[in-house]
């Protein structure tokens, strides 16, 4: 991440009812599952309030969360009464002062308690997100499979992917997938679950433990041929794919008085003119290129 992230003026995010009115024209075009990420969604004025409408959305089945977790303890249960129904929190170290030196002087104790009180909530299925590079965190693997099987939670392990904000990813910086589940395999025994379609993860279960080891790899086995998502970011901008750096701004329309027939015309330009993915990035041979830093997408 950026050590000195841009914050944008409230004028230039979409306010709730504009969130909310771009995810009921996607609802209206077919899609089901709302996640929202970051960034960080907790920080967001109206994060409840834009929970309750994405879950009053007609056709929406689900809204989530990615958080870092740090406000979740006091929020957990007013999210839970608005709507929200899972959160994922992403936890790169369980060692205090490395996740300090990681977060900026983040307590991990804040963290842990948000897990706790996701749970108490019902904010359920939890799921941690571990992003694993070499060098760094890779020898907490282990330690973070086993908060996985005696937590009985999904640890989700993430290949780095070129989206550091510093231009610090090379290759050589990447666990491959293969690798943290054969490490794993060396002290738990994994078993395979079949991967939905669409999904970014390979799910294993413990054999003795409701815990789940998850395996996104972006880089080694690329999920693109059907990955089915699409990204709206706070400043108002449908991005198709994170590994491409295309985008369609909806705000000048929403601004202007733009139908909904004219926004989703938008929208379904951009999405038909998605780019190949982190496929086409890597067959392009020499040095793949930092893409964006993670935390400017905010969606």
């Amino acid at each position: 991440m950026s050590k000195d992230p841009v914050w944008l003026p409230r004028d230039q995010i979409l306010s709730c009812e504009e969130v909310n009115r771009v995810a009921s024209i996607l609802a209206s075009m077919g899609v089901e599952k709302i996640r929202l990420t970051g960034g960080e969604p907790l920080v967001r004025p109206g994060i409840e309030e834009i929970v309750n409408g994405l879950a009053r959305t007609p056709g929406v089945q689900s809204v989530s969360m990615t958080t870092n977790g740090t406000l979740l303890a006091e929020k957990a249960w007013t999210l839970k009464r608005a709507g929200l129904k899972s959160v994922t929190i992403s936890l790169h170290s369980l060692k205090r002062e490395r996740f300090s030196r990681i977060t900026g002087g983040g307590e991990i104790e804040d963290v842990l308690a948000g897990m706790r009180a996701a749970k108490e909530s019902g904010l359920t299925p939890l799921k941690v997100n571990s992003l694993i590079i070499r060098g760094y965190n890779d020898d907490e693997i282990i330690d973070l499979a086993s908060l996985a099987r005696n937590a009985s939670v999904a640890v989700r392990f993430i290949e780095y992917m070129p989206f550091d904000g510093q231009s610090q990813w090379s290759p050589a910086t990447v666990v491959s997938g293969a690798e943290i589940v054969e490490k794993i395999k060396n002290h738990y025994d994994l078993i395979p679950l079949k991967r939905e379609e669409g999904s970014t993860v390979r799910r294993y279960r413990f054999a003795d433990s409701k815990g789940e080891v998850d395996i996104i790899t972006s880089m080694t086995q690329p999920f693109c041929l059907d990955c089915e998502r699409v990204r709206l970011s706070a400043d108002g901008k449908i991005v198709p794919c994170l590994f491409d750096k295309a985008e369609c701004d909806l705000k000048p329309a929403l601004r202007h008085g733009a139908s909904n027939v004219l926004l989703s015309n938008l929208i379904r330009q951009a999405v038909f003119s998605k780019a190949p993915g982190v496929v086409a990035l890597l067959d392009k041979g020499g040095p793949v290129k930092h893409v964006r830093p993670m935390h400017t997408i905010g969606g």
